[in-house]
């Protein structure tokens, strides 16, 4: 296992073969979609920091995964149908893990980079956070461990989930088969998860499996007459990287400093929703979509 090779650095040649397709036909008129230069150089630059990010701090992240290893259950060999399960099982958490980093501030601080675009192309997929294991989210992943899957395994797996997602982040695709949209991740359902419209805020948070979506409420279709605005409610308009990675940590910060020394209130603004406030003045996803639907009941 220890010989498994890194599987998001063996597709990095399809991935900006890609990309560089995807922005001529673009650029050309051939495909739907939007390419700004500094944006996708941006997010390229992202995708490349987080790649080195995660090499440097791979082992530590290995064990942190490891450390349950010594407890499990049961200790699953590596088969071709136990790959099966542990991907569906993968995905199961994954979903969780990406709800997880809608919902809690703390783990928003890293996710935040990923949805900053303004715009939705391949280079999006590439936009990926500096955080590394350091938020502690990787360690939702401990069941698959106590279940005898081994941690390297589970990285394997956990490679080829977000290879998989890389696709589905363009406007080049409208609508897959009818049963491929039932079951499976596509451009259309993540075009609602990267939207800042108040109708599809905080949905659509699955892998591969749409079916996660659809099982726990959270799912919303793309529908034509409310065409996805991309990027964050209050958007980033700068494209230095570190700004990039690093702004909703320093909105945190100053938010707890601005609180003075109230501890708990901290705790409260890192474990709540993002758009909490102590003050009771909240402006959360669920305030925002349910302003949003009394406007719509106000128009004529």
């Amino acid at each position: 296992m220890a010989d498994l090779p890194p599987i998001e650095a063996l597709f990095a040649p399809i991935f900006m073969i890609s990309v560089i397709i995807e922005w001529w036909a673009v650029k050309s008129g051939r495909a739907t979609g939007r390419y700004e230069t500094a944006d996708a150089i941006t997010s390229m630059a992202m995708g490349l920091g987080n790649a080195l990010l995660n090499t440097a701090t791979g082992f530590i992240a290995l064990w942190m995964m490891m450390l349950v290893w010594p407890y499990r259950i049961f200790e699953m060999p590596q088969t071709w149908w136990s790959f099966i399960i542990v991907f569906v099982l993968y995905d199961f958490i994954y979903y969780w893990k990406h709800r997880f980093a809608h919902r809690i501030r703390w783990f928003w601080m890293e996710h935040v980079t990923h949805h900053s675009s303004r715009h939705y192309n391949l280079t999006t997929a590439l936009r990926q956070p500096w955080f590394g294991p350091f938020t502690g989210l990787i360690l939702l992943g401990w069941p698959l461990v106590l279940m005898g899957f081994h941690p390297l395994f589970i990285g394997l797996v956990g490679g080829l989930n977000l290879v998989y997602q890389f696709w589905i982040h363009t406007e080049a695709i409208d609508r897959m088969p009818r049963w491929f949209e039932a079951i499976m991740n596509t451009p259309s359902h993540h075009r609602v998860h990267h939207a800042t419209n108040p109708r599809y805020l905080d949905r659509n948070y699955a892998g591969v499996f749409i079916t996660w979506d659809k099982m726990f409420g959270t799912f919303q279709s793309e529908l034509s007459e409310d065409k996805p605005d991309y990027g964050i409610v209050k958007p980033l308009k700068s494209y230095n990287v570190l700004v990039v990675a690093f702004h909703e940590f320093g909105g945190l910060l100053r938010d707890c400093a601005g609180d003075g020394f109230k501890p708990l209130t901290w705790l409260k603004r890192a474990t709540n929703a993002p758009g909490w406030s102590p003050d009771g003045k909240h402006q959360r996803s669920e305030e925002l979509r349910a302003a949003w639907v009394k406007e719509q009941d106000l128009q004529p």
